[in-house]
Parts: C-alpha cells; sequence; structure tokens
C-alpha cells in the first residue's frame, strides 16, 4: 500500500502496537485517527502526536460502532485505510477444577472476533466508494500455531486469518485491498502485564520499535499476508511436517 497521502483509522490505537502503528503512519504526513475505548490513552497519544484525531470507539459495541462510523466519515470523508488493530488477551484453563469464567473468553470474541466483523461492515460501503483503499486485520503468528495457555485468543486470531482470506476473495473485483498483518511476540502490555522473556531459553518478546519498522516496510508492499518476525516461521511449521515439534516446544 502507498504509505503516505491516506486518512487511516485505527482501532486501539492508543497503546501498544496500534499506537505504535499510528504514530509511524502519522510521521509519514497520513490524517490518522485513533479510536478506543479509553479517552485518557487516546488522549496521551494525541497530546504527543499533534495533528493527530481521537474518538471514543468501543469495538464491543454495535451502537458504538455505528455511530463513530457515521461521526468518523462525516468529518474525514477521504478515509480510505481501515485497520483492525484492537485486541484483547486472556489466559483461559480448559483443564482447571474451578468453573471457568465465561466472561473472559466472551471478551476476547466481542473484541476480537465481532469486532474485525462489524468495524469492516461498518466501513467498507464508504471504502468501496474510495478509487484506492485498504482494510488491515491485525492477527498473529499464533493464529496458526497456537500457545495453549491463551487458546481462545488464539483461536480468534485464527478466525481473523480465515476470514481475511475470504474478505480479500470477495472484495477481488473493487477498489479495496485487504492486508493481513500478523504479529509475533510483541513486547506491550497485551493481556494486561508487561512482556518478560521467557527463563528456558524460548526467544523473547520483540521490541515494538523494531516491530513497527519491519510492520511498515512490508506494508510498503504489494504482499497481502505479512508475517513479521517469528510469526513467518510458525505459519511455516503449520504448512509443514514440523507443525508437531514447534507446538511441543511452545507448549511444554
Amino acid at each position: 500500500m502507498n504509505l503516505r497521502g491516506n486518512t487511516i483509522f485505527i482501532t486501539g490505537g492508543g497503546s501498544g502496537i496500534g499506537r505504535g502503528l499510528a504514530e509511524a503512519f502519522h510521521k509519514l504526513g497520513n490524517q490518522v485517527i485513533i479510536g478506543g475505548r479509553r479517552r485518557e490513552a487516546l488522549d496521551r497519544t494525541v497530546a504527543a502526536n499533534p495533528g493527530m484525531a481521537a474518538l471514543v470507539f468501543d469495538v464491543t459495541n454495535p451502537g458504538s460502532i455505528s455511530a463513530g462510523a457515521r461521526q468518523l466519515i462525516a468529518a474525514h470523508p477521504g478515509l480510505n485505510v481501515v485497520i483492525n488493530n484492537a485486541g484483547v488477551q486472556y489466559a483461559v484453563d480448559f483443564a482447571s477444577v474451578e468453573p471457568i469464567d465465561e466472561d473472559g473468553f466472551s471478551a476476547e470474541i466481542d473484541t476480537n472476533v465481532y469486532g474485525v466483523l462489524r468495524v469492516t461492515a461498518a466501513f467498507l460501503p464508504h471504502l468501496k466508494t474510495r478509487p484506492a483503499a485498504t482494510i488491515v486485520n491485525i492477527s498473529s503468528g499464533l493464529a496458526y500455531m497456537p500457545l495453549a495457555r491463551y487458546a481462545v485468543y488464539c483461536a480468534t486470531k485464527a478466525f481473523v486469518h480465515s476470514f481475511s482470506v475470504s474478505l480479500r476473495h470477495q472484495l477481488r473485483r473493487t477498489g479495496v485491498r485487504v492486508v493481513e498483518l500478523a504479529p509475533p511476540w510483541v513486547a506491550t502490555e497485551l493481556g494486561g502485564h508487561p512482556a518478560v522473556a521467557p527463563t528456558d531459553g524460548r526467544p523473547g518478546p520483540m521490541p515494538l520499535d523494531d516491530f513497527i519498522a519491519a510492520a511498515m516496510a512490508e506494508l510498503a508492499t504489494d504482499a497481502e499476508e505479512l508475517h513479521i518476525g517469528t510469526a513467518q516461521s510458525l505459519y511455516a511449521a503449520a504448512v509443514n511436517e514440523g507443525a508437531g515439534r514447534i507446538f511441543a516446544r511452545m507448549n511444554p
């Protein structure tokens, strides 16, 4: 995709990968609007990046999505890029003797699955009117090889991958491109805690700045499936005979 001259909306843009992408696109002169549930995080990001805009936008709330889409398109009719980045992650132990807390995995499905579906549906009619538009769906290397501790999260990211493939095919005769960006483990506070490197020899998280630099370089190409860092090896393992060995190493 062209990295300049865009009007870009990023969900979950107040922190982590979303903020990193927002700031990278903003530095290239794009008009960037970030959305998220936490006004304080949005305000901090906008204050650090004069000219960036923000909108309180809850991807788990259909009313917030529809109202936010109308407001954003009215204020920024040149909108041509939507990045589905908002996501949550929780550990769920189905082997536990304790009852499963449905609230946790419901939040993952509402955000990571329904959020992507509803945001895409809300903005597609407008994006189809643009001469060149792009939807970027943030999946994960865990879409291809799960980390069993995060069973529901990994399954939601597998959904994002599959949905992106189907959406790309359905939109092939329109001016809307569909790009899937699959990060590796990145040093953010996804899951509500700082990323900590393992002590058993497994690779640690990729620094956020390094990930953003690599992601922007890949986004500048014509590729439609972008696997950054170790996400590439997880994707490769999922399609060859090494899958079992990789799974065993990830899930000792």
